[in-house]
């Protein structure tokens, strides 16, 4: 892991990261799980490992209704009016802490009208997206506390970006503030927002090199205002300057391909722990293996499937949604139906992925079990019975479940695409290998990298190398938070 140079005069790092939601306080997906602890793991960060400045990282949310059910206790640290075109907006903000993390809670009247943190009216999302993004902006002046740099996550906060870059032109205040924007899914651009961007001033952007239709889109008005940006994979910020992964900005990304860069998000290491997992019929880690084999019978007994140990255990937990690939896999299971496995299905979503999970069930009733909830306990216990994880996604910035699986010595078998490939090794000779990988998003190829990991599987020697390999792997949010903390100081010209 590298390090900076020493700060000399012991001055902190002040970052205010902005985030639509953060885990324990909220959490619908994984920006939450990100919000949740990158903020805490860069405050962490001490020598020996890091030899920078401190890092006084604070979060900003809006106070959603979920929040204010949590929170008892919530300091009053501003109250004021925020300007727009149409008059002023109220605007209170509360201080609370999340463990030793910093949270300013922003509240005002377009926070909470449906009291749920992703509205079913995208223009309502719309505008309380840009009202928080411009009022937790705003709020830098009404606190003791000023950051040097404003770290925005995904459309929702891209369009305090967007206006720092005017105002700092303007206003002695923001002059020295520095932005660095972070990408979890860039097909999620804002374009429900356009109006109530131009509802709080905000105006189209005169760059020409954005596509028309991206110049009132709060993203792509954060690509092109941050003095930097990262995705949340090396691989997925070379994919986005692809037409394929793109999604129309392609050309424009790669103008700011030189401060564009790639950090691999973390992964709790604490929480997700074979050797100390309360949901797991047998605990185990690499010096004892052998009892992860009770989790798989315990999975096979649960969903009455025939108790063989010998019989490859397939699953997958997965949101249901053509991104994630479910209908490669379920077709790719079809054409691989000569080979000896079983398999479990976890997820929900699109009702039409949901029907043929359950379809591949009633085809193979003895080697198929699809299960359509969401159940965190029984994913733990999944992660810990599976022998191969299947993880066969269209595009994947990053990706968790496969961080998962290898912790606990379930190998993955993806598609060769953003994190998946930057964190799973896949060695024709198996001499180095973690997981397997294939190219295309396509049933037989689905189905030819099944055969080869099915093909290693009786090999328990190569099998248990390729497990303990992956349980080794250091996916700690301490190393992700050392990159971030290196783009903060060379951002602030520390």
């Amino acid at each position: 892991m590298g390090s900076a140079s020493i700060n000399p005069d012991n001055k902190s790092l002040q970052v205010l990261f902005m985030a639509s939601e953060a885990a324990p306080l909220v959490k619908v997906g994984g920006l939450g799980d990100v919000a949740g602890s990158l903020p805490q793991a860069l405050r962490g960060l001490r020598p020996p490992f890091w030899q920078g400045p401190r890092l006084d990282v604070r979060l900003a949310l809006p106070l959603h209704r979920v929040i204010k059910e949590k929170v008892a206790l919530a300091e009053p640290v501003a109250d004021f009016m925020l300007a727009t075109p149409a008059g002023k907006q109220p605007v209170k903000v509360y201080l609370t802490h999340a463990a030793n993390l910093p949270v300013y809670l922003v509240d005002g009247p377009p926070i909470a009208p449906d009291g749920r943190v992703y509205s079913a009216d995208p223009l309502l999302d719309g505008e309380k997206y840009i009202f928080f993004s411009l009022a937790a902006l705003e709020m830098t002046r009404h606190l003791d506390w000023k950051p040097d740099i404003i770290h925005a996550n995904d459309w929702h906060t891209s369009a305090a970006l967007y206006a720092l870059g005017l105002r700092r032109r303007q206003e002695p205040f923001f002059e020295s503030m520095r932005s660095l924007l972070t990408i979890h899914n860039l097909p999620f651009m804002g374009k429900d927002a356009e109006p109530a961007m131009a509802k709080y001033g905000l105006p189209r952007s005169p760059e020409n090199r954005l596509p028309t239709w991206a110049r009132q889109f709060p993203l792509p008005l954060g690509l092109q205002s941050a003095d930097r940006i990262n995705t949340v994979s090396p691989g997925y910020a070379k994919e986005i300057t692809t037409p394929e992964f793109g999604c129309g900005l392609q050309d424009f990304i790669k103008t700011r391909q030189e401060v564009l860069t790639g950090i691999l998000n973390g992964l709790d290491q604490v929480d997700w722990d074979p050797a100390t997992d309360k949901a797991l019929a047998s605990r185990y880690d690499c010096a004892n293996l052998s009892s992860k084999l009770p989790n798989k019978a315990a999975l096979q007994n649960e969903f009455n499937l025939p108790v063989e140990a010998d019989t490859p255990l397939l699953v997958m937990i997965t949101r249901m949604d053509q991104q994630k690939g479910v209908d490669v896999a379920v077709n790719g299971l079809r054409v691989a139906a000569d080979l000896n496995w079983q398999a479990i299905i976890l997820g929900s979503g699109d009702p039409l992925l949901e029907t043929s999970c359950r379809s591949l069930e009633a085809e193979f009733p003895d080697r198929v079990r699809a299960i359509i909830q969401f159940d965190v306990g029984l994913s733990r216990r999944m992660y810990a019975g599976g022998d191969i994880l299947l993880m066969p996604s269209r595009y994947e910035p990053c990706g968790l479940a496969q961080m998962i699986a290898m912790r606990y010595g379930t190998v993955p078998l993806a598609r060769a695409t953003g994190g998946l490939r930057n964190t799973i090794l896949d060695d024709p000779t198996l001499a180095t290998s973690t997981g397997f990988l294939f190219d295309e998003a396509q049933p037989e190829a689905f189905a030819d990298g099944l055969r080869r990991a099915l093909y290693a599987y009786p090999d328990r020697e190569v099998w248990e190398s390729i497990q303990i390999r992956g349980m080794e792997q250091d996916f700690s949010w301490e190393k992700s938070a050392i990159a971030y903390a290196q783009l903060y100081v060379q951002l602030s010209g520390r």
